[in-house]
């Protein structure tokens, strides 16, 4: 599986981003369109491809900028926090309760506001 995601990673890396942001909105659109079907979950990973590209290029130039000047360098440390942290977990027993690692977030229909000249 690692080698396959390498693969895909490197061909991504090979394609221009400012080819791939032309694509943006098309996809954007489609995926914002849902539809329960395989084409629809093609599109949502084309657009996620497309981002994925134009944020590593966007956290390349931030981390090339800060290494580029010395005195920032604890900066990048202390400042930087992308919502993820890199971690060594010791594994669980085999037999011990899994921990609940997501929630369900409903979603909700905005509702028209209503004026209080209404009520």
């Amino acid at each position: 599986m690692e080698k396959l995601l390498l693969k895909l990673a490197q061909q991504l890396d090979a394609i221009d981003e400012a080819s791939l942001m032309e694509l943006w909105t098309k996809y954007a659109t489609l995926t914002e369109r849902f539809e329960p079907t395989r084409r629809w979950e093609e599109n949502a990973l084309v657009f996620s491809l497309i981002q994925a590209k134009h944020w590593k290029n966007q956290l390349f130039n931030y981390m090339f900028a800060k290494t580029s000047r010395p005195q920032a360098k604890d900066d990048i440390q202390r400042n930087l926090n992308f919502g993820f942290s890199i971690e060594q977990q010791q594994p669980a027993p085999l037999n011990a309760p899994q921990p609940n690692t997501c929630r369900i977030l409903p979603f909700k229909k905005n509702q028209p506001k209503q004026d209080k000249d209404e009520n």
